[in-house]
């Protein structure tokens, strides 16, 4: 690694955290100790707000911000990769968003990065979400944001339709489909409903918050219990 991409390391490690030890940064970085020293002292001489001592940590003061990231040319390809994979897979909303931000960062690339993140040859030419499937995925994503309940029309795999409210409480992507994990107040109990069988959805103006035994953390909690008993 080359010193100066090791200072910019520096730098965003101890951003990151509200103390980074010395020893820290050495594992991290795969140096020595004395380099992480060295690095810490060419860091206060160029201006960078770098406190605390060796020996007990360090931090950034309150205010410090770094100037526009740059990205390789290997970075720079796998954000294309990312987005390209992921914008079929998003609902229209997110995924415009998602090539907005991929823009702007090209778009203050060095040319040979971004010529190499544009011409990448990789791509997921999968058919992308139906209408009714993208509008129930941005509505339900901003629900789950804004903690806001929802009245849904369902239609399940056998085929029996049913009203209910619930809270959504985070959208997954299986590969072929969305879900939305959910806790359901007609069966007051967790719930997974598949996104492309939502028949209607509607945002009440009422909103929820956590409650013990109803939050996504208990829903995993309680389906890692059951995957370990099964074992």
């Amino acid at each position: 690694m080359r010193r100066a991409d090791r200072l910019f390391q520096i730098v965003q490690l101890i951003r990151g955290r509200r103390l980074t030890t010395a020893d820290y940064l050495a594992q991290r970085l795969e140096v020595s100790m004395r380099t992480v020293y060295r690095d810490i002292a060419a860091l206060g001489q160029q201006g960078v707000p770098i406190e605390g001592e060796a020996g007990v940590g360090y931090r950034m003061r309150a205010g410090f911000d770094l100037p526009p990231l740059m990205f390789s040319k290997q970075e720079a390809q796998a954000l294309v990769a990312t987005v390209r994979m992921a914008e079929s897979r998003l609902d229209a909303a997110l995924a415009r968003q998602a090539e907005n931000a991929l823009s702007k960062i090209l778009a203050v690339l060095p040319l040979d990065a971004r010529a190499a993140a544009e011409s990448l040859a990789l791509y997921a030419p999968l058919p992308a979400l139906d209408p009714a499937t993208s509008a129930h995925l941005t509505a339900l994503r901003e629900a789950t944001e804004a903690r806001r309940k929802l009245r849904m029309g369902y239609l399940d795999l056998g085929g029996v339709k049913s009203e209910r409210t619930v809270r959504p409480l985070a959208c997954l992507f299986w590969g072929p489909v969305w879900t939305v994990a959910a806790w359901c107040e007609l069966r007051n109990d967790f719930r997974s409903f598949r996104v492309d069988r939502i028949e209607t959805l509607q945002a009440l103006d009422e909103s929820f918050r956590d409650e013990p035994g109803k939050t996504l953390a208990d829903m995993n909690r309680r389906r890692e219990a059951q995957e370990s008993g099964g074992a």
